[in-house]
């Protein structure tokens, strides 16, 4: 399983973009989706809502558990992925593409995010 380099990563198993026209996508890593085995719902923050990073904004669910979606970041919600809401499968499929979930204007910088190979390190225990 490989990380892109050009993410960032949280110690939850989200991964964060840089900004592009002010906004950074978040998404949940592959490990975190293979953990979670098949996606069948995924409840997103709405659009303009805030988030604050660490703290729970949304809820993934599975064939096996019900688990909480954190931001990685803090900041103002300006798009969510209607595409993964419709067909979950996408976390699983497509982690880093088309199962992204959604877009963050972030509010200052970023702390405590990891890069590829500090989070591939970090999941490795």
């Amino acid at each position: 399983m490989s990380n892109p380099q050009q993410l960032s990563y949280s110690k939850e198993h989200e991964w964060l973009s840089a900004a592009e026209g002010g906004a950074s996508t978040v998404g949940i890593t592959e490990h975190a989706a293979n953990a979670l085995g098949d996606v069948v719902f995924v409840q997103l923050p709405e659009v303009g809502a805030e988030v604050t990073a660490g703290e729970s904004c949304g809820e993934l669910e599975s064939t096996k558990s019900v688990s909480e979606l954190y931001s990685p970041v803090s900041g103002e919600i300006t798009e969510v992925n209607q595409d993964v809401v419709d067909d979950p499968s996408l976390v699983n499929s497509e982690p880093f593409e088309g199962g992204w979930l959604f877009k963050v204007r972030v509010a200052g910088q970023p702390a405590d995010l990891l890069t590829a190979d500090e989070y591939t390190a970090y999941i490795a225990g």
